[in-house]
């Protein structure tokens, strides 16, 4: 049997990198605010200290990247010493660049998830091997994420907790369900019956117990006490 020919896929777009290159924004530009803050100040600076020209360029690497060990090693400094810059006195301007560069990371994130939650990713179609072409996948967790934290209102996990009005209605109609439930299981026929033979059964068991005892205390009466014991 011939061996059928594989398919050449075809795409409309070139595929898109998925290396972190990716994800790498152009720098911030030399007037942009992020980079207008107050450097943290050395009263005696050394060979190695981390500069107000150095702490910039960190601060631009971070924002085009998003990713501090990335931004420390473009200024070729130790994480480290950027931490420790990072905490001392004088070091708020430096803090709040910071912060707000991985802020940018973050959004530029959100925005690249948010935009696949919505148009899907184009993966490849394989089949025994060959190569049939692409198609569009939507990732429902991705979509369920973005929903819940875009409209907790509606789908979030806050909607029902304890306390919430919806929650405590569900579980007032959960609970007189239950109830009835139960009550129309204690009145069923077939319960009502068993319970019935049950007492029924317990109530004769008693009444055996208690002639054996009659039985034993007349015979312990008449005999000059009898020791034997109850079964």
């Amino acid at each position: 049997m011939p061996k059928p020919p594989s398919l050449t896929p075809t795409r409309a777009t070139p595929r898109q990198a998925t290396s972190a290159v990716a994800h790498t924004a152009p720098p911030p530009a030399p007037d942009d605010p992020l980079l207008a803050f107050a450097p943290v100040p050395h009263k005696a600076p050394r060979r190695n200290s981390i500069t107000a020209d150095l702490q910039r360029a960190f601060i631009a690497h971070l924002a085009a990247t998003g990713i501090v060990s990335e931004a420390a090693r473009h200024i070729g400094k130790s994480m480290e010493a950027l931490y420790k810059l990072r905490q001392r006195p004088g070091a708020e301007g430096f803090r709040h660049a910071w912060d707000a560069a991985i802020d940018r990371g973050v959004a530029r994130l959100e925005a690249g998830a948010l935009a696949r939650a919505i148009a899907g990713e184009e993966r490849l179609v394989v089949s025994g091997g060959q190569v049939l072409g692409t198609e569009i996948r939507h990732n429902d967790a991705l979509t369920m994420f973005f929903l819940r934290h875009r409209r907790p209102e509606r789908y979030g996990a806050g909607a029902l907790v304890p306390g919430h009005p919806a929650y405590e209605a569900l579980k007032a109609q959960l609970r007189a369900e239950w109830e009835e439930e139960k009550r129309a299981e204690r009145q069923s026929p077939d319960n009502r019956a068993a319970n019935i033979a049950f007492f029924t059964e317990l109530r004769e068991k008693w009444r055996e117990q208690w002639e054996r005892e009659r039985e034993f205390q007349a015979a312990g009466a008449g005999g000059g006490g009898s020791d034997a014991s109850l079964p």
